[in-house]
């Protein structure tokens, strides 16, 4: 029996503290996670032994980045993959936006690509991570290729 002023401390119950377990657990892994891949699956085969085509530009670039607090990035050939819980600068689509930069820089210098019959040859993807101590992660991925166009087979001549 309980007599006087006296409070008893309830500690909480075992469901209760299962429960904020995993929801601390979720939200620490529910953060921004990619793995940056960009599977192509839809191959072109091109036959570039005819004089059918000129090459309009060579080593032609496009580099994209993103920032992150609180995770790591790595690289696997040219596949990227980070994981983190905010991200603080870029989009996040990483191979997207390099393309997308790799296009702005062509028509820089070699005008605008509409109507015109383009082709990327000698592609090549790098990627990089920049990691400081799990607090901040910036993965960058490049893009880099030569461009063709393919021309009338009575202009070739």
């Amino acid at each position: 029996m309980v007599s006087g002023n006296r409070k008893l401390i309830s500690l909480p119950r075992r469901g209760s503290l299962t429960f904020w377990l995993m929801a601390a657990l979720l939200f620490l892994l529910s953060g921004c996670a990619t793995t940056g891949q960009f599977p192509t699956l839809n191959l072109t085969n091109v036959e570039l032994s005819e004089a059918n085509y000129r090459i309009v530009a060579a080593n032609v670039h496009g580099e994209a980045s993103a920032g992150y607090l609180l995770g790591f990035s790595g690289a696997l050939g040219s596949e990227m993959r980070t994981l983190a819980l905010f991200r603080v600068s870029g989009k996040g689509m990483l191979y997207k936006e390099a393309l997308e930069k790799f296009w702005q820089n062509f028509e820089k210098t070699h005008g605008p690509i509409e109507g015109r019959k383009l082709a990327l040859v000698n592609v090549r993807y790098d990627s990089d991570a920049k990691n400081i101590l799990g607090l901040y992660t910036e993965p960058t991925i490049s893009i880099r290729a030569d461009v063709i166009e393919f021309i009338d087979q009575a202009n070739a001549r």
